[in-house]
């Protein structure tokens, strides 16, 4: 079966040996992603906003693997203490309040950046 790397450039792809998606036939494996911005500029303040961006990125992976958030089966969020998980959920909601991928929400005591409140991954299923 065809195996589709999907890259985003990130520094860390090459030397730590992954990539930020992968499609094995009509599977979509979306890595864990945080909300790291352009140039390493800070990521917005709020959990909310985070959340946004990271699905922003998750979106831009989905799409070059040939899939959308319709074909999303499985979320997991991983946040920190400092997350307000309300506001994760209420971003959450708004990308797939129609879909209802099955979700993991796991309390983690932090990320490699302190500024950021979670991490997310996705798996997909494209018809």
């Amino acid at each position: 079966m065809e195996r589709q790397h999907i890259t985003s450039g990130g520094a860390y792809e090459a030397v730590f040996g992954y990539c930020r998606a992968v499609r094995v036939g009509n599977n979509v494996y979306v890595a864990g992603t945080a909300p790291a911005m352009p140039d390493g500029a800070d990521p917005p303040p709020d959990s909310y906003g985070q959340a946004r961006r990271c699905f922003e990125i998750i979106g831009v992976a989905l799409s070059e693997a040939g899939a959308t958030y319709a074909d999303v089966v499985r979320t997991r969020m991983y946040i920190t203490p400092e997350a307000d998980f309300d506001e994760v959920g209420r971003a959450h909601g708004e990308i797939f309040r129609d879909v209802r991928p099955v979700n993991t929400t796991v309390i983690i005591a932090g990320l490699i950046d302190p500024r950021w409140h979670l991490e997310i991954d996705v798996d997909a299923v494209v018809d």
